[in-house]
């Protein structure tokens, strides 16, 4: 979690003139724009897989410019945006954000506790009133930076409970502040004992969390036959699979999401890109949700509503809910690619000190 004891915001490198700086979710919802959430590692001295987060920053605004400029700027996208080439877009961007944080890092570092980890969004907005000959006039660049405790992996009291409450989100293959507003309206279904919510288009294939991408281990039968796999535990004939919607159906490409099937690969952890079913939840033994905050999340429960009209109730109450408890979680695969994914965080760790110099 973020603490507001030591936070801060920056406007292309400066900080605003402000009565207090503001959460996360606040500026999100005060500004459009592409952005993404990164945290440190190792005491505050890695920034975790810095440069794939630029990447699918840059990924984000330009897949906004294209088909959803209304998501980045409140008025008409200025013609030099509209005209730069794509290479020269993403350069712009890296350039821009990595300026912010020469200027800001130095300022939280001498401020921040030793040791401590920290949380760090950047938002990429459109700048209507920027020069017309300027190209790098026309976005505005705010780093929020935030202390941050990560939660221990594997204890019970930090097990994800999910609940499948909502369609999923329009233009998923952009991270945008906007959702943050659109997300809003699933919360009056969150029940009090859920840490986040699920979105499905017809109530059996799930595509991901509002807040992270889902993977579940689902058992099968090395035959094909679902059912005899569901009967038996027997390690000859059942084999499993890691299932993850697909970004085809519709969820956001996390640079987590990307680490996982990278590490499945070099461990021959086989892995179907496909919505996990509902219908089948008798064959998931282990699940798990991923963020770049959270990294990687085991999952004590899902709950899912009984019909998926009752969604259209006004409160959590009014919904029948049916449960798919993961008893020994975390489970075995789930272990494994915690342990793998926190070796990555250091191989691919990005040094703080080089915005520090």
């Amino acid at each position: 979690m973020t603490s507001s004891s030591c936070r801060f915001l920056f406007k292309n490198g400066f900080i605003p003139n402000l009565a207090e700086n503001p959460s996360v979710t606040t500026l999100l919802e005060a500004h459009k724009g592409a952005y993404t959430t990164t945290r440190t590692h190792n005491g505050g001295s890695l920034l975790l897989l810095w440069e794939r987060h630029m990447t699918r920053l840059s990924n984000s605004l330009r897949i906004l410019l294209n088909s959803n400029p209304q998501l980045l700027f409140n008025s008409e996208v200025p013609f030099s945006v509209v005209s730069t080439k794509p290479t020269m877009l993403d350069s712009l961007v890296q350039s821009l954000v990595n300026d912010s944080m020469r200027k800001v890092m130095p300022v939280v570092l001498k401020q921040r506790t030793s040791g401590e980890e920290l949380a760090i969004t950047c938002l990429v907005s459109g700048n209507v009133e920027g020069d017309e000959e300027n190209i790098s006039t026309a976005f505005d660049v705010y780093v929020h930076v935030g202390s941050y405790v990560p939660p221990l992996f594997g204890i019970h009291e930090n097990a994800a409970r999910l609940a499948v409450v909502g369609r999923g989100r329009r233009t998923a293959n952009a991270k945008y502040s906007d959702w943050v507003r659109q997300r809003k309206q699933l919360e009056k279904l969150r029940p009090p004992s859920v840490n986040e919510l699920l979105l499905s288009n017809n109530g059996d294939h799930i595509l991901e969390g509002c807040l992270t991408n889902l993977f579940v281990v689902c058992r099968k039968d090395v035959n094909g036959d679902y059912l005899k796999a569901s009967q038996r535990d027997n390690e000859s004939t059942v084999s499993i699979e890691l299932q993850t919607a697909p970004v085809t159906d519709g969820v956001l490409p996390g640079v987590l999401r990307q680490v996982i099937l990278d590490i499945c690969s070099r461990n021959k952890i086989p892995v179907r890109e496909i919505a996990p079913s509902w219908s089948e939840r008798e064959m998931w033994s282990e699940a798990f949700i991923t963020n770049s905050l959270r990294l990687l999340q085991h999952v004590e429960a899902i709950q899912a509503p009984s019909s998926w009209e009752s969604l259209e109730a006004k409160t959590w109450r009014d919904v029948t809910w049916e449960e798919k408890q993961f008893e020994h979680a975390p489970g075995r695969i789930t272990a494994l690619i915690q342990k793998e994914i926190m070796e990555m965080a250091s191989i691919e760790g990005y040094p703080v000190a080089l915005f520090n110099d």
